[in-house]
């Protein structure tokens, strides 16, 4: 029970970071493309990689696992906002931005994930 009312904190932090990170994207770079979406993907994949390689190398952090990744970071990122707009910017036209969307997701997001792991790696 615990667990689970830990998990609803870190997705309380994690929905709200989430949101006012896209406002924030929003005011800076404007509405065109969706960079907060690609922000809160990569921040959150970045996360990742730095969390379970920390779970992986210290096993007593182990319960910190499900409510910092499934809570924090499962509500901070959106694979489904993702789809839907990319999906909206190619049925705009704008098959150069959705084409761009996926690949720089995908590509970002795994470099960050290789970044936060190798972080840790350096650290420990």
């Amino acid at each position: 029970m615990i667990t689970m009312i830990l998990i609803s904190l870190g997705a309380v932090v994690g929905a709200n970071l989430r949101y006012a990170l896209s406002l924030w994207a929003a005011q800076q770079w404007g509405v065109a493309f969706p960079y907060g979406t690609l922000l809160v993907n990569v921040l959150g994949s970045f996360c990742i990689g730095i969390l379970l390689e920390c779970i992986g190398t210290y096993p007593g952090l182990v319960q910190w696992r499900a409510p910092l990744v499934t809570g924090l970071l499962g509500s901070l990122t959106t694979f489904s906002t993702f789809s839907f707009e990319t999906y909206q910017l190619a049925m705009q036209g704008h098959w150069l931005w959705a084409g761009l969307n996926v690949v720089g997701s995908i590509s970002l997001g795994l470099g960050a994930v290789v970044l936060g792991v190798g972080c840790v790696r350096l650290i420990v």
